[in-house]
């Protein structure tokens, strides 16, 4: 979330950049209950000052019947101020946590299709296999059986097509282990206060994506950057351990609202499916470097893989409420003959950290709030849609590439 002075301070900013990401929000309203909470604490202070005064006068004797009336008088409508002071509390925090981060300057401005190309990669090629129609045709994968257990868009994983998952994640491992990443396990489920912390509050009750499990404070992860992001939560980091870089290994659970209309075919879009995310915590003025270094090592990693792609500035109404900036990186799909996203990477600013809490001691003494970036290393599902459209043979197997290689009994094809 922003910090309630930054949005005072710069607040047609904040304004603009909420208008641009597609927030309709009265920011305005927070200053109003801000300022009401403000002067509410004055009268709240006041009162326990009087508190303090009598109790003191109250000491080495018995006190006189107008002093005890009046503490009782105090202490009464100190606990109604009090209860009064926590309800406008929780109104400017509930109003904060829908207030979106505040964009670069070098953000694309407008929605989705005025994003902007950076960079691209690879030759494109003309003609590939259908993903799901190539896997079920050699019963790697199916999805009957995964709706009879569990519903639609749900799948089991057979064969060489497991293994060349397994693969996936070992080579994208060893990418991010080069990189000075430490690999973590993480949580499948969070709380309320870490999921609204990430910043993953939908913008109606329709487009929630989370499964919640009822009865209890806990959702499924949608991806291990939330568990990852409440890592160090209520902690003060020292400045000479910073930047900390964790590559979270999980399942990921997403209803998928709002996606209709986009590719959704097969393995492309899932409710359930495996990802190695990685995560930093950095000096703010590490961050812009940082993510620069994530963008990188996703480029190392499919290119390592030898698979066409493009990166975008994302345009702000496609940014989402964390991030200040994001590259998506897509892979050329020979058979939609287009671009589909395979990665994203954030710099989240203290816009997730100021809301778990996360800060850092610097060497002056002075704390601050550190930043937050996340990138894909491999979705892997999606890496497969992408494996089996560029390698599948005409002959019926499926070549594999060179760097997969050693994780698959060092097979050319399977």
């Amino acid at each position: 979330m922003l910090d309630v002075k930054f949005i005072r301070e710069n607040l047609e900013l904040v304004e603009k950049s909420a208008k641009e990401k597609g927030y309709k929000i009265d920011i305005r309203k927070v200053l109003e209950l801000d300022d009401k909470r403000k002067a509410e604490l004055v009268e709240v202070e006041e009162l326990r000052r009087k508190r303090n005064e009598i109790a003191a006068k109250m000491k080495g004797g018995k006190p006189a019947p107008e002093l005890i009336a009046e503490g009782k008088q105090v202490k009464d409508e100190l606990a109604e101020k009090e209860q009064a002071l926590s309800s406008v509390e929780t109104g400017v925090k509930d109003l904060l946590k829908q207030i979106p981060n505040v964009i670069f300057e070098d953000v694309p401005l407008g929605g989705e299709e005025n994003s902007v190309e950076v960079k691209k990669w690879g030759e494109n090629h003309e003609t590939g296999v259908d993903h799901l129609d190539y896997a079920v045709s050699r019963d790697w994968v199916d999805f009957e059986r995964g709706a009879k257990v569990a519903g639609a868009k749900f799948y089991y994983l057979k064969g060489e097509l497991a293994l060349l998952e397994n693969a996936l994640l070992q080579y994208g491992l060893s990418k991010v282990l080069e990189h000075g990443f430490t690999y973590m396990t993480v949580p499948d489920m969070v709380s309320s206060r870490v999921l609204e912390g990430c910043g993953f509050n939908p913008r109606s009750s329709e487009q929630s994506d989370e499964y919640f499990i009822e009865g209890e404070d806990l959702a499924m992860i949608a991806t291990a950057e939330m568990p990852l992001t409440g890592y160090h939560m209520d902690e003060i980091i020292d400045e000479d351990d910073l930047p900390l870089l964790y590559a979270g290994y999980s399942a990921c659970f997403r209803k998928e609202a709002g996606t209709y209309g986009k590719y959704t075919r097969g393995l492309f879009r899932v409710h359930q499916f495996n990802k190695l995310e990685m995560y930093v915590f950095c000096l703010p003025e590490q961050s812009k470097e940082m993510h620069e270094k994530i963008l990188a090592i996703e480029e190392e990693i499919w290119q390592g893989l030898g698979i066409p792609y493009h990166v975008i500035n994302v345009a702000a109404g496609d940014l989402g409420a964390p991030a200040a900036k994001k590259y998506d990186m897509e892979y050329w799909s020979p058979v939609n003959q287009k671009y589909q996203e395979i990665t994203s990477c954030s710099n989240c600013t203290d816009f997730q950290a100021r809301a778990v809490n996360c800060r850092v001691r610097r060497k002056d003494g002075t704390i601050q709030f550190v930043h937050t970036l996340n990138g894909t290393a491999i979705p892997l599902a999606r890496a497969l849609v992408v494996m089996l459209e560029n390698y599948a043979t005409q002959d019926g197997k499926l070549k594999v590439p060179e760097v997969l290689r050693p994780y698959l009994n060092n097979k050319e094809e399977i």
